[in-house]
């Protein structure tokens, strides 16, 4: 993403069920070297829809939704950038095995 925009990231913002894995949202963190945010609600899509309803229809304002972006887990970088660019590395080489078969 920081190659396609030339944007320095410095943050990631997750959702889905598979930001409940802890271990993996602390990986990502590692490996990308940078502060992953995981929401109280991991269910953001149905969440925006919700909200995108309710101020249609006035009966939330929008800075009442912005009180409500509450974060549950914030994961930081534990992993030296040397290993985490080994890590990175080697699963490149796995994601080329895979396109082997």
């Amino acid at each position: 993403m920081e190659e396609d925009t030339s944007t320095q990231i410095n943050a990631l913002r997750v959702d889905g069920g598979a930001s409940k894995n802890n271990y993996l949202m602390q990986f990502q963190s590692d490996l990308l070297q940078c502060s992953v945010y995981r929401p109280k609600c991991v269910e953001t899509t149905a969440l925006g829809a919700a909200y995108l309803a309710g101020l249609a229809v006035n009966f939330w304002s929008i800075e009442e939704l912005k009180d409500s972006a509450a974060i549950d887990k914030i994961y930081d970088p534990q992993m030296e950038a040397s290993e985490a660019d080994r890590q990175y590395q080697r699963w490149l080489q796995a994601v080329k095995a895979t396109r082997m078969f």
